[in-house]
């Protein structure tokens, strides 16, 4: 399996619609990828907080429709990072939006954990509450946002809803990296399955972002990671490896906690 992700930069100088429409040009360029993956937010910023509301779309907005026939044009599954979405009673969520290569709503998921400690993202929007797997040829893709890579029983949900591939898209600060590498290294290890995390460059809202997506098999290792500009990351994989190490090293196996118990007579 072919995977791009595309570093973007979000950068105050370029308005919404022009980089909404410069986004989808590189996803068209992505013609010989099988998956394509965008960061958290990349419309707005995702630590542009006062932006929010006003650039919020409902979820079949002009971000919808523009990555919809991107992915159809260039007949790829296409992980459209996240959007501000106004829901219908007004409510703001971090959605994600997952296409087929038919342009065709394979997925959308709100993002569970919010950032912000009481401010911001925390206050602004509100919680996702179901977990979103998505069935792709050869591998299954469970859907996370940014924040959600700190809180380890989210993936280990996915994992038992039959996730093989975790897809992180974010806007990670620069002033953390060392954390989004660790983070993604672990999530990998621990799952025992593939890690594509793809972050954004630039700068939000005078927050320097870290850039370096990377993508992490199922021992840890890392494939390919990217730097700190905007940047497309292109890697090759093999999801059969996810049941190969799992087979080998069967540490999922012998879980304990968080397993229910067995029925008492």
């Amino acid at each position: 399996m072919r995977a791009s992700l595309i570093q973007i930069a979000v950068e105050e100088a370029e308005s919404v619609e022009s980089r909404r429409g410069r986004v989808a040009s590189l996803v068209r360029d992505q013609n010989g990828a099988d998956l394509v993956v965008l960061p958290e937010l990349w419309t707005t910023g995702a630590f542009a907080f006062e932006e929010f509301d006003a650039e919020a779309e409902p979820l079949r907005g002009p971000t919808y429709e523009a990555m919809a026939k991107a992915a159809s044009d260039a007949g790829v599954w296409l992980h459209a990072g996240s959007i501000p979405e106004r829901a219908p009673d007004g409510t703001l969520y971090n959605t994600s939006l997952v296409f087929s290569p038919t342009g065709d709503l394979a997925a959308s998921y709100r993002k569970i954990h919010r950032f912000g400690f009481d401010k911001g993202e925390a206050v602004l929007m509100g919680a996702g509450r179901e977990l979103v797997t998505v069935p792709l040829p050869g591998t299954t893709v469970g859907v996370a946002t940014c924040y959600d890579l700190r809180f380890p029983e989210l993936f280990r949900s996915l994992v038992d809803a039959g996730a093989e591939t975790l897809v992180i898209p974010a806007g990670w600060p620069e002033r953390r990296r060392a954390h989004w590498t660790l983070l993604a290294q672990a999530r990998a290890v621990e799952n025992q399955a593939f890690v594509l995390a793809c972050g954004t460059a630039g700068t939000h809202a005078g927050v320097p972002q870290a850039g370096h997506s990377i993508v992490v098999d199922p021992w840890g290792e890392v494939l390919a990671e990217a730097g700190a500009d905007e940047e497309i990351l292109t890697v090759d994989f093999d999801p059969g490896k996810v049941a190969t190490t799992r087979e080998q090293f069967p540490a999922l196996k012998d879980r304990v906690l968080g397993l229910r118990a067995p029925d008492r007579p």
